[in-house]
């Protein structure tokens, strides 16, 4: 390649970064390879070839998503091994909602000039996430676009997808007046409100590397915590019980989110108090003067999915969760919707 790159590198494009990434990922890209992965990496598209045998209708289900301004942590403390989970979660918990086992995923890493170290970071993650999920990271792209981003900063997107049986999807039209509600455990604020949560912590003076309260981690690391991914425990409870609904808390937080799965004439009501808030809900609300109800319109505050069942079943399923390490609760019901209610009810 000597002197063929030599016009593109003035530009600010180093091929041979790209291909020396590319050969630093292939095993954590290996770590992720499933049954149906066909090929290895480095064609123009991935290919995969689904068992469909255990699949009556099979329907795909495709996500998109990123991990937005918590981007900025990570390259404020230049920690990168996690913000790839991120990614995956953000996805994966997107199509789990209704009822898909995700299969395939692939990345898109931008930056302006391509530190093959931090890529690699980044792109480990990420196989950690497909790990995690049960998925296989089929491909991706990296694009180097000199002077687009300042020195040390790149951007993500993920895009997943799933399957499930026609049967078998979850879309919240079975819930009705009575079911319980039970959240699921969030490991922190997951990937949104982080454009609020950096301004908060800019006016409070407190550094990234302080110490936060009890915990034994500093801020910085409580706030680059990676997203749960619910995969696993979802759908071992899809398996054995009769799941009404299910809504992932994620960007706009319980009152946007959670009417996306209601029946009209339904409304969710929830019991602030059902759940432990964890310390650094609790601290972003003293630091930004906000309310609970803006908090819950923003972060999920300790929940990060819900799941909708008969309130028969409630107990068992908790049990269930708890035998899975994955803390859920029983934090409502639904009920019925009166005219100009709103579809999410907190008690407080």
């Amino acid at each position: 390649m000597e002197g063929r790159d030599r016009a593109y590198k003035a530009a600010g494009v180093h091929i041979g970064a790209g291909n020396a990434l590319v050969e630093r990922i292939k095993r954590h890209v290996a770590s992720t390879r499933t049954k149906g992965v066909v090929g290895d990496l480095g064609g123009f598209g991935g290919l995969f070839k689904p068992s469909l045998t255990n699949y009556r209708d099979p329907v795909f289900v495709a996500a998109t998503d990123g991990v937005g301004t918590k981007l900025r942590i990570a390259w404020d403390l230049g920690r990168h091994d996690t913000i790839g989970i991120d990614l995956v979660a953000m996805n994966v918990n997107d199509i789990i909602v209704q009822g898909a086992r995700p299969l395939i995923f692939l990345d898109y890493f931008a930056t302006g000039k391509l530190d093959v170290d931090v890529a690699e970071q980044v792109i480990a993650g990420i196989a950690a996430g497909c790990r995690q999920a049960g998925c296989a990271l089929i491909g991706g792209e990296t694009a180097e676009m000199p002077d687009f981003y300042r020195p040390g900063e790149y951007d993500l997107a993920g895009f997943c997808v799933g399957i499930v049986d026609n049967d078998r999807i979850v879309d919240g039209s079975s819930v009705g007046v009575g079911d319980a509600i039970i959240g699921l455990a969030s490991s922190g604020a997951h990937s949104n409100g982080y454009s609020l949560i950096r301004k908060i912590v800019a006016e409070s003076g407190v550094s990234l590397d302080a110490p936060f309260g009890d915990t034994g981690q500093t801020l910085g690391e409580v706030l680059l915590t990676p997203t749960r991914i619910y995969v696993e425990p979802v759908l071992h409870l899809l398996r054995d019980f009769d799941i009404h609904g299910m809504a992932h808390i994620t960007g706009g937080g319980f009152y946007d989110n959670i009417p996306r799965v209601l029946p009209r004439g339904t409304m969710a009501h929830l019991e602030f108090g059902a759940w432990p808030v964890p310390l650094l809900f609790t601290w972003l609300r003293e630091q930004g003067n906000l309310g609970w109800e803006e908090m819950l319109q923003i972060f999920n505050c300790g929940v990060g999915y819900v799941l909708f069942v008969k309130k028969g079943i409630a107990q068992e399923v908790l049990d269930r969760l708890a035998a899975l390490r994955c803390p859920g609760w029983r934090i409502g019901e639904v009920r019925e919707r009166p005219p100009k209610a709103e579809a999410v009810q907190f008690v407080f």
